[in-house]
């Protein structure tokens, strides 16, 4: 009986993740361990769950029926095993966690360890990348996204904000004429980030602009890349302010329009919309929630 439950948990965690693989890192199983459970529930019901390809992996009819009442078991499971921990002051278990990749020190990653040190049972897995990735396939309990969110069947809670500023090398801007108006923006060369979008609202007191890069002369996958290249006099980009300050002061980098600014941009939690939350991934939400109330501000990068 216990091997049966076992096995549907299995079969529940692959529908999810939509492989073999991905189900493993969620379940932190080989792929040849989840395979066994696949096949063994699959011979004990006589019937294939899945349609396979060398790509993908779909749910055939039989596995369409099985996987509501399979999904209600485990989802029962993980609630009892909530109410049972609920009364230990001390939270135990374990956390999948994606961010962005930029800023080793930066008040994310240290609110973070902020968490792990006042939770020494919880064992915390760091995945760093300023590209968008799959948390379900991934296994991930928690996404830390910033700006827009796009839409999708993923939850979220703002946790806090960030400013950004338009910025450029003085190597770039000592070889075209002075950028003192919106309109001259068209002539410029601009950064790109693959995963953000280029568009800029920039307001001043009485209005406000969007303006759509046309010449992005590099485009990179990280916001790291992005400073670099604009440090490098390759073009102009709103970068974070925690990260580009010592370059404002040390005049690295300088403010463009500095009579516009940009609006803040959210700080995202995001978790997968596949059945309640885990106790131990809404404890880590609030603790990086209220890390920034504590300060009296939001939560900065």
């Amino acid at each position: 009986m216990i091997e049966d439950y076992r096995s549907l948990a299995v079969f529940v965690a692959i529908a999810d993740a939509g492989s073999l693989s991905a189900a493993g890192r969620q379940l932190k199983l080989s792929t040849s361990v989840v395979s066994h459970h696949l096949s063994r529930l699959e011979n004990k019901m006589g019937a294939t769950l899945f349609f396979r390809s060398t790509r993908s992996m779909s749910l055939t009819p039989e596995g369409r029926i099985a996987l509501d009442p399979a999904r209600r078991m485990v989802t029962a499971g993980e609630e009892a095993l909530d109410l049972l921990g609920s009364g230990q002051d001390e939270p135990v278990g374990a956390l999948r966690v994606t961010m962005p990749a930029f800023g080793d020190q930066s008040h994310l990653r240290q609110t973070l360890w902020r968490f792990a040190n006042a939770h020494p049972q919880v064992a915390l897995s760091l995945h760093s990348s300023d590209t968008h990735v799959d948390l379900v396939k991934g296994g991930f309990d928690l996404a830390i996204r910033l700006g827009r969110l796009a839409d999708s069947n993923l939850k979220s809670r703002r946790i806090g904000s960030f400013d950004r500023v338009l910025v450029a090398a003085p190597s770039y801007l000592s070889q075209r004429a002075p950028i003192t108006r919106i309109e001259d923006l068209a002539h410029c060369d601009f950064v790109g980030v693959n995963a953000l979008p280029d568009a800029l609202t920039l307001q001043s007191k009485t209005q406000s602009v969007t303006f759509e890069p046309e010449r992005i002369r590099i485009e990179v996958d990280s916001i790291t890349s992005a400073i670099s290249a604009v440090r490098a006099g390759l073009g102009l980009r709103a970068l974070p302010l925690s990260e580009i300050a010592d370059d404002l002061a040390t005049e690295t980098l300088v403010r463009i329009l500095p009579d516009w600014s940009l609006p803040d941009m959210g700080i995202y939690a995001v978790w997968p919309d596949i059945g309640p939350q885990k106790k131990l991934t809404r404890r880590l939400i609030d603790f990086f929630a209220n890390s920034g109330d504590r300060s009296g501000t939001e939560l900065q990068p």
